[in-house]
């Protein structure tokens, strides 16, 4: 077993499938069926979801609402998402808790570093929602945060694509697939892997990033035993 535990980081719009906003079931369904199959291996798993496909505050500060009012309606999108899959990974038999940036009694609970690790040594999955709590703040920041903060060995980035190009491959049929890549050239070449706050925080605390595709059937099996998927960011 390649990983332990891992922080697995999930955006907003991929659980919308193929519909244009909310949550698909069967996305939900086959993602909670990928998370299942590593966490009965015995991987500790941490997730984070976005909350695009409901509400992202910086498109509502785009259309003249306060900025700050809007991001927290966005984390509580995150809340949204993250009882759907928690509801989803519990019909797969999964123990989970679900704790939150934000205090939301009786939903979830606070988030606490002590808490989310007691509870990943217990053998449940831990979803933490509402981003970091604070405005301003992404969820890939809170990501890398809560990453951090539980000792994860790597986040792995669920994104529609199979891992970090030269440019975006669904726009440019000439970009080239990275297998490995440095922080400083993720850097340099201006990659939009996750924001400079994320990648900051990952390349201080030499906390890598896979990139990977989720939407591929036994990818996080195959991650976790040690195959070649995605691109990794490390050093």
């Amino acid at each position: 077993m390649k990983y332990k535990r891992i922080l697995l980081k999930l955006s907003g719009e991929a659980l919308m499938g193929e519909q244009q906003h909310g949550i698909d079931p069967e996305r939900l369904s086959m993602y909670a069926g990928e998370i299942s199959s590593v966490a009965g291996q015995g991987v500790q798993v941490g997730i984070v979801i976005g909350g695009g496909n409901i509400f992202r505050g910086l498109q509502g500060a785009a259309k003249g609402m306060d900025r700050v009012q809007g991001d927290y309606m966005g984390m509580l999108a995150t809340v949204i998402n993250s009882m759907a899959l928690q509801a989803e990974l519990e019909k797969h038999g999964l123990k989970t808790r679900l704790l939150s940036g934000i205090a939301i009694d009786p939903i979830a609970e606070a988030m606490s570093r002590r808490r989310a690790i007691e509870s990943l040594e217990e053998g449940y999955v831990v979803i933490i929602a509402s981003g970091t709590g604070n405005p301003f703040f992404t969820t890939d920041s809170a990501a890398a945060l809560r990453a951090v903060e539980i000792e994860a060995d790597v986040i792995m980035k669920g994104t529609r694509v199979d891992g970090v190009y030269t440019a975006d491959p669904e726009k440019n049929q000439d970009a080239v697939k990275f297998d490995t890549i440095s922080f400083t050239e993720v850097y340099e070449r201006g990659l939009n892997i996750m924001d400079l706050t994320a990648i900051t925080l990952c390349r201080e605390n030499r906390l890598p990033i896979l990139v990977f595709n989720m939407n591929t059937k036994g990818n996080l099996q195959k991650i976790i035993a040690g195959e070649p998927v995605g691109t990794l960011v490390k050093g």
